[in-house]
């Protein structure tokens, strides 16, 4: 059963916006159908995954679009370069808006082609996995999440849902099938991403290690990235450890989340934190095999505090929002607060706790961002397992996952 999406609106806005939308993102997390269940009545379709097809894109790009009909959604476009240059030729020759909708989960050679010759013609949008909002079917607008008062009822969680295994088995449409087997699905996920987006992206002679450097980032996520200590861990350069990093970001797996501060000085860390976009791959990496195991488990906060920031992220990438608004704030004192949302000049602060019941002293910390030239302070948020929102403070709001 198909399951209505939240970038559903974000798509035909920018279809207005743009002349070409890129919609990119992990695998798996839905883009192809999305396009199709969406667009399909409006739109021709061709993958490049399709071999034949493949190739008359590749021997002559300009009678493979002379064969086609406008608007057009091109799937996997990364797997043929030359067809960026073409896609230029079509649109510039054109008025229209929304010309054609171009697919694809390697973001590097995507962003290549879109460098060389899309630049101002094209929107971008990254498409998430499912997020609890539109597993609840709350996707009437696009929405990108800012702390404010809510209130009871708002958004509830639905007959007999648990949230520990919804957090343990993962956000891929797939999963949502409860005929499908959890370790297969992400033992095969994983196995897939290896031979084809990590030997595509980069020379790995050993994926064994490749494997272990994503077991290891699992095992830290929510945490501070420190580079020289996952090197040392598997024998690997620093130079590499950071390298595959980025490999990681730009295939949907992980999100580096920095440190806000209004002014580059020494009283603010500048290391960043991690954390992976899927608390079911986090599980399968790290091999909390059951979700009682990691309810119950010594990294059940860490993957709680994962799950949150997800929804958050995943709040941002369905409006097409700007991700780097999304910030963590830790200084010398090791004073810290999970999340700081940027809107404009002013600074919500989030944190996040697994408990269910919250007193006002979890909100300690926000008032560090107090005093900062040019910023002030907004509404804030105490995310954790409570079944009703309450108030904490006048201006901090303790409030369950679904409130996100």
């Amino acid at each position: 059963m198909y399951i209505a999406r939240e970038i559903e609106k974000t798509i035909d806005r920018m279809l207005t916006q743009g002349k070409v939308v890129l919609v990119t993102g992990a695998r798996q997390v839905g883009k192809t159908t999305v396009l199709k269940e969406h667009l399909g009545d409006r739109f021709d379709y061709v993958t490049m995954d399709d071999p034949f097809l493949r190739m008359q894109a590749e021997e002559d790009a300009a009678l493979f679009f002379d064969m086609r009909s406008m608007p057009l959604i091109i799937d996997e476009v990364q797997r043929v370069p030359g067809l960026f240059l073409s896609v230029k030729l079509i649109v510039d020759r054109s008025d229209q808006k929304g010309l054609i909708v171009l697919t694809g989960s390697q973001t590097y050679q995507l962003m290549n082609g879109v460098s060389e010759s899309l630049a101002g013609r094209i929107r971008i949008l990254e498409m998430p996995a499912l997020s609890l909002r539109e597993l609840v079917g709350c996707v009437d607008a696009p929405h990108r999440y800012l702390p404010k008062k809510v209130c009871t009822g708002d958004i509830d969680a639905p007959d007999a849902f648990d949230l520990w295994t919804h957090i343990h088995r993962g956000s891929m449409p797939e999963l949502q099938d409860p005929s499908i087997e959890w370790d297969g699905f992400w033992t095969d996920y994983v196995r897939s991403y290896l031979e084809r987006d990590v030997r595509e992206l980069i020379n790995v002679k050993d994926e064994t290690k490749f494997y272990s450097f994503m077991a290891a980032c699992a095992a830290r996520t929510a945490q501070l990235f420190n580079a020289s200590d996952i090197a040392n861990a598997l024998d690997i350069d620093h130079k590499t450890a950071k390298a595959w990093l980025s490999v990681l970001q730009a295939s949907g797996i992980v999100c580096v989340i920095e440190p806000f501060f209004p002014n580059v000085d020494k009283w603010l860390t500048k290391t960043p934190k991690i954390f992976f976009i899927d608390t079911g791959l986090v599980c399968h990496l790290t091999r909390w095999t059951t979700p009682d195991q990691l309810r119950n488990g010594a990294v059940a906060g860490h993957v709680f505090e994962t799950f949150v920031v997800s929804e958050v992220l995943k709040s941002h990438m369905n409006a097409g929002a700007n991700m780097r608004d999304v910030w963590f704030y830790r200084d010398a004192k090791k004073r810290e607060i999970d999340l700081v949302i940027q809107d404009g000049r002013v600074l919500h602060p989030v944190e996040i706790k697994m408990g269910a019941l919250v007193k006002k002293d979890a909100a300690k910390n926000f008032s560090c961002l107090e005093g900062m030239a040019d910023y002030e302070i907004g509404f804030g948020h105490i995310v954790c397992q409570a079944q009703e929102p309450y108030l904490l403070t006048p201006n901090v709001e303790a409030v369950p996952v679904w409130a996100i």
